[in-house]
């Protein structure tokens, strides 16, 4: 099943769901394994690149997923969590897509400001705004701070599903699962 039902998530969402994990993850590892490098070096510029580029590869994957995300059901949780659950559910998952779609954004911007070139597996992408040292200092900034919520955001995201699968017992992990079967 390739699409969301009201029951379960489809192939679709269950494996952009988990690409994007990896793709963060990756994001996160080059930047944080660059500076087991010297400035300037060869393999820690190479781990900035990638960083670039995977960077925007989660903004182009986080349109993809918002899209299949909009265009079917989201299925129900068994047995249903409370309202309070529900609601820091909701809250947490924009968080994330704000996340998702506003990182890659703002090291595009970042770039952009510092006049160097915004690399995409080959292709050089057009700048979003001029150059302007101080203003890429401060979205920098941002960036950083960004990513260390975003290092929350992701274990909290991880935590609920655990608590609600230990503790709670009720399907929100299994739903993510590939192959996953639906309690009853």
């Amino acid at each position: 099943m390739l699409r969301n039902t009201t029951d379960r998530y489809g192939s679709l969402s269950i494996t952009l769901h988990w690409l994007m994990l990896l793709l963060i993850a990756a994001v996160y590892a080059c930047i944080e394994l660059r500076v087991n490098f010297p400035r300037g070096s060869d393999p820690r510029e190479a781990l900035k690149t990638w960083h670039f580029m995977l960077g925007i590869g989660v903004l182009a994957l986080a349109i993809v997923r918002l899209v299949v995300a909009l265009r079917g059901p989201t299925p129900a949780i068994q047995p249903s969590p409370g309202a309070l659950q529900a609601w820091l559910a909701k809250g947490g998952h924009f968080a994330l897509y704000v996340l998702m779609l506003g990182m890659p954004v703002a090291g595009w911007l970042i770039l952009s400001a510092e006049g160097k070139p915004v690399p995409f597996f080959g292709l050089e992408l057009p700048p979003l705004i001029g150059p302007d040292k101080a203003l890429a200092e401060s979205i920098e900034d941002l960036h950083k701070t960004a990513g260390t919520v975003g290092y929350w955001l992701i274990g909290l995201h991880a935590a609920a599903a655990l608590f609600h699968h230990y503790v709670q017992r009720d399907d929100t992990l299994t739903r993510m699962l590939p192959l996953a079967r639906r309690r009853t």
